[in-house]
């Protein structure tokens, strides 16, 4: 299927290893230039390389998202070099899920600047550039714990959950505008926080995530591929996607238990 992404500008926070490289891999093998933004210059230009090596037209910004001025520096850097924005995908976030008790004020902010104000203030930046493409979408990446909530889950869940909020919001405001707005939320997914995880253990990373399905009951009785991820936001980003907005889109192997 020709997802129709040829040429179009799609900015990815994080998007320097894992789900974030699997999707600017992904846009750029549909022909779309991509920006991406990470804290680590160096690993940063190791995944842009990569892409360059397959023909790709790629914008690095090294960026702390949880930082007004970079994130919005990013947006508008992006778009000086493209001369236009067509998509967002707000993915920049690492898992932190602690007893409610053992969460600092320090803690609670740190994880909401990260995870619900680096989107809103992206949506933002970019919401000028977004409006003008005619045809625009954002993708925010969130996890299952916005929908279900568990114990020993914040602070992650409740910035996940509000960052569902602002999915459906914007949506709303956004969609007379051509700006679709939807939200992927995902289980347990190949990323470089488990291959860093297995080496803490000091276990063979397949084994690792092998045991990680069965321990969390994944129907699937796998762990996810970072492509599988890839594909659905590549999808979602797409005129092939052209009539779904404001919806919360699990990529989980049926995890969750709800829809």
């Amino acid at each position: 299927m020709d997802l129709e992404l040829g040429g179009k500008v799609v900015l990815v926070t994080g998007g320097s290893e894992g789900l974030g490289a699997a999707v600017a891999r992904r846009l750029i093998r549909e022909g779309a230039k991509v920006a991406l933004c990470a804290r680590g210059a160096e690993r940063l230009e190791a995944t842009a390389a990569a892409l360059r090596a397959e023909g790709g037209d790629v914008l690095t910004v090294q960026a702390d998202v949880s930082r007004a001025w970079e994130v919005e520096h990013f947006v508008d850097a992006a778009h000086a070099r493209f001369g236009r924005i067509d998509a967002l995908v707000n993915n920049a976030g690492a898992a932190a899920a602690r007893p409610f008790a053992s969460v600092s004020d320090a803690e609670w902010e740190a994880d909401l600047q990260l995870k619900v104000f680096a989107a809103i203030r992206a949506s933002r930046q970019a919401l000028p550039f977004l409006k003008e493409s005619g045809s625009a979408a954002i993708v925010n990446v969130l996890a299952i714990a916005a929908k279900t909530p568990g114990a020993n889950s914040t602070p992650s869940s409740v910035s996940r959950a509000a960052g569902l909020a602002l999915t459906k919001a914007l949506s709303k405001e956004l969609g007379p505008h051509g700006i679709r707005v939807n939200a992927v939320l995902v289980g347990i997914i190949e990323s470089g926080q488990w291959v860093r995880r297995a080496q803490e253990v000091g276990k063979p990373v397949e084994s690792f995530q092998q045991e990680m399905a069965r321990h969390a009951g994944i129907p699937l009785g796998r762990v996810g591929k970072a492509e599988e991820f890839a594909d659905t936001v590549a999808f979602l980003l797409s005129p092939r996607g052209g009539y779904i907005s404001g919806a919360a889109i699990n990529v989980d192997g049926g995890l969750s238990t709800v829809v």
